[in-house]
């Protein structure tokens, strides 16, 4: 059996932490189905071990869908939207980069997808080799060592503005 984990994803302006989506996502994704069933799908899941507060529901749906793209590869809906995803064992040095990239999305009134990647075989998809590492929009910015906050926010700027 599958052990559920968190995983943080961007719901309107708040950063969401969704207990089971990594699991739904990869059973979506074995499914192979369409993007609106696999928001459904999802939808459901996270429902069952997650609070969706009432009318929010779009909000998640929306969420959703972005994440199902980036889990299988594909471009995102929205231009402009940044997708940060952090590699690692769950250590401290993961989570002072998911604080860190969160304090300069603030800082610089953005939004982003972020995600923490705890799963070795994601890692090694993604063609990780050292941890903790910082993918922004699919382009793997660092590994190793955690990066400068005025590099993340470099990045960021840099991502963001194509």
């Amino acid at each position: 059996m599958e052990t559920a984990t968190t995983r943080t994803i961007r719901i309107g302006s708040a950063s969401i932490g969704l207990i089971g989506l990594d699991i739904a996502l990869n059973r979506a994704a074995a499914k192979e189905m369409k993007e609106d069933e696999a928001v459904d799908f999802l939808f459901r899941e996270i429902s069952r071990r997650n609070y969706v507060p009432t009318g929010a529901e779009a909000k998640y749906r929306a969420a959703l869908r972005q994440t199902y793209r980036s889990h299988l590869g594909l471009e995102p809906d929205q231009t402009g939207s940044l997708i940060i995803r952090i590699f690692g064992t769950g250590c401290v040095s993961c989570n002072n980069i998911q604080v860190q990239v969160i304090e300069v999305l603030d800082k610089m009134q953005m939004a982003a997808d972020i995600e923490q990647i705890h799963d070795p075989d994601e890692i090694g998809r993604q063609g990780i080799i050292m941890t903790p590492a910082l993918m922004i929009n699919g382009v793997v910015k660092s590994g190793g060592k955690p990066p400068t906050v005025s590099q993340i926010e470099q990045w960021i700027r840099e991502a963001a503005h194509g």
